[in-house]
């Protein structure tokens, strides 16, 4: 009977600590150490397009966040210039190579780019210049 229960306790444990680490999944630490080198989180753009106005696009196309995710999630996964929210940004920056991370840590940093969205910031162009244009 002990060891029936001995049993049970490090199965709990261990099924405790596999949930957690799943939970823990820390979408702004695996944007920083993947994406951070090309995206910047709010204007001026580096080499493609900062994270907020991107995250506004997701917003104004997506209904859900779900939805939204789901979008994000297999873009990072399989880039493709259809599937693009925003077309323009191609154009400009040229299509992101496919991410080759786990799946939940894909599904992690695009619900951390999902909950960038700030509906006080429009929806801009990521050139810094928000609704004032390019004359200040």
């Amino acid at each position: 009977m002990k060891r029936l229960l001995m049993m049970m306790s490090v199965g709990l444990l261990l099924n405790s600590a596999a949930n957690a680490a799943t939970k823990s999944l820390d979408g702004q630490a695996i944007f920083n150490l993947n994406c951070s080198v090309c995206h910047s989180v709010t204007p001026p753009p580096k080499t493609a397009p900062p994270i907020m106005p991107l995250a506004s696009h997701y917003h104004q196309k997506f209904k859900t966040k779900t939805e939204g995710v789901n979008h994000i999630t297999a873009y990072l996964k399989s880039p493709k210039k259809e599937k693009a929210i925003d077309p323009q940004a191609i154009t400009r920056f040229g299509l992101m190579p496919a991410l080759t991370l786990p799946d939940a840590e894909l599904r992690a940093v695009a619900e951390w780019v999902w909950d960038q969205y700030d509906p006080n910031m429009g929806m801009g162009r990521g050139m810094g210049m928000g609704s004032r244009g390019m004359n200040p």
